[in-house]
């Protein structure tokens, strides 16, 4: 039975399509904030091969992104496009996940060469899952704000999924012992949050992938074609030459090697320059729960009341300002002590106050990415969802890859010690390393923004280009072509489903 396409667009939907988002959360989370420091200071690795290790998994990774979602457009199977490759995602997602965290005892080079083969699952197999799922977004509604919530939602999961499982870490896995009077060292804790974490990815990735199942019917399937790889190759390059396509991922590159150092280099600044114990990390983590469920609510509303781009321009560096204050606040002594009763009150206070605004300027981001899918239609007659989610998880990947390279590379520059304990690091050092951190973040930030200025794409010429498809599809045998009403909502042409607008 055709489910009511009224369904697409219900709060249920949001969720259980959102739901999947979790895994990628948990996925991000770990790589990003706590991966170098387990390999790096427990495990015993120098940290200039495990952030280098894990920039090669994540380029590699990136490549294979593109290729990914150029097939999953062009998938034919009565599971649709995309369901095929979510189911096969859920398992070897979740074995290579817990893999990650239990390295087996080995010599270094060993374990590096693990750290990469294991690594390089877990990320490929996740795009299974991420790439065609967020495909889906630009089938579930072609409206310009109702796109804006389903990436809302989608944010939001995969926001919190990483997030509750970064307040797990430091408040249940990664606690002090009689051994380990540092929780963050305490290896133990990994092993545990590894075989959780993996859990839940599979849980939610399957959730997500039956929620959805039954709108199938309901989305595109593409027109059997026999191609050649040189065809695919060159449909492949034709689709990412999009002028728009390409604005937003010229930006999106800087702000996510921005990503990348700033994750790489969090629990660092939290642990050493801070000097929070497990707790007061827990607490940080908190503040994000606070600002992304603000966010959450934030961006739909700029989304409507400014639109996309100008919202990513206002939103995107405020927030890194607002953020990476109270550095160099500390740095020139206008901020509290470590451990005096105000310094953590405050740091909460910037950091949410910050992470709204972040949170929100990247749930518009991909929603900008979602608008350029009609008006490449327009222009290449060709669906092509999946090349471009997939051209932006490779960005994701590799150049936030890149910025966790780049944080091993400064904790080597600046001299940071192996093994260090908080409260023993030079200052001077500490010092040292903020100081890059801050000038190199401000001026990826400020590149950032002034090449998302030249995206054109606008609720209005959205709008037209929705309009446009339609027309095209009515001229080509749809039922409202012989009432030669261009206006009105087009039947599906072949092989295609459309929903009105």
């Amino acid at each position: 039975m055709t489910p009511d396409r009224n369904e697409l667009s219900s709060i249920k939907t949001k969720v259980v399509y959102g739901l999947g988002s979790v895994a990628f959360g948990i996925k991000d989370n770990g790589f990003n904030i706590i991966l170098l420091l387990f390999y790096n200071q427990v495990i015993g690795l120098p940290a200039y091969l495990v952030s280098g290790a894990i920039a090669m998994v994540l380029v590699v990774e990136g490549i294979l992104d593109p290729i990914i979602g150029q097939v999953s457009d062009n998938f034919r199977s009565r599971w649709g496009r995309r369901h095929p490759f979510m189911y096969a995602s859920a398992l070897p997602v979740a074995l290579s996940y817990l893999m990650l965290w239990n390295p087996p005892e080995m010599s270094q080079s060993a374990t590096l060469a693990y750290l990469v083969c294991v690594a390089l699952v877990v990320r490929t197999f996740i795009s299974f899952y991420e790439i065609p799922s967020a495909a889906l977004v630009p089938e579930l509604t072609d409206d310009y704000d109702k796109r804006t919530s389903f990436l809302a939602f989608r944010s939001c999961f995969a926001w919190y999924g990483g997030l509750t499982m970064s307040f797990l870490s430091f408040r249940v896995f990664l606690v002090p012992d009689a051994e380990h009077p540092v929780g963050q060292l305490n290896e133990a804790g990994y092993h545990l949050y590894g075989m959780t974490a993996a859990a839940i990815m599979f849980v939610v990735i399957m959730v997500s992938a039956l929620g959805t199942h039954k709108f199938i019917p309901l989305f595109r399937q593409p027109v059997k074609r026999e191609l050649t790889l040189k065809q695919y190759g060159d449909e492949l390059l034709t689709t990412l030459k999009n002028r728009s396509f390409l604005i937003v991922m010229a930006s999106s590159m800087l702000a996510y090697i921005s990503m990348g150092l700033t994750h790489g280099l969090w629990v660092y600044f939290m642990s050493y320059f801070w000097e929070l114990s497990n707790v007061g990390m827990s607490m940080m983590t908190l503040s994000w729960f606070v600002a992304v469920f603000a966010a959450f609510f934030l961006a739909p509303r700029v989304s409507h009341w400014i639109g996309k781009r100008n919202g990513v321009m206002v939103l995107y560096p405020l927030g890194f300002a607002i953020t990476t204050l109270p550095l160099v606040l500390r740095l020139v002594g206008l901020f509290p002590d470590n451990g005096s009763d105000a310094m953590l009150p405050l740091l909460l206070i910037f950091t949410g106050a910050g992470a709204i605004l972040t949170s929100a300027s990247w749930i518009l981001t991909p929603s900008m990415l979602a608008d350029v899918v009609e008006e490449s239609e327009l222009k290449t007659g060709r669906r092509s969802e999946g090349v471009f989610f997939a051209g932006s998880a490779f960005l994701q990947k590799s150049m936030s890859g890149m910025g966790v390279f780049v944080s091993g590379l400064i904790l080597t520059l600046v001299g940071f010690p192996q093994g260090a304990k908080p409260g023993l690091v030079d200052p001077e050092v500490l010092r040292n390393l903020t100081l890059v951190f801050v000038i190199l973040v401000s001026l990826l930030h400020l590149g950032a923004v002034l090449i998302i200025r030249s995206y054109k794409i606008t609720r209005a010429s959205h709008a037209e280009n929705v309009r446009r498809l339609a027309a095209r599809a009515a001229l080509t045998g749809g039922r409202n072509a012989a009432a030669g009403d261009e206006n009105a909502p087009a039947a599906a042409p072949a092989n295609t489903r459309v929903e009105p607008t």
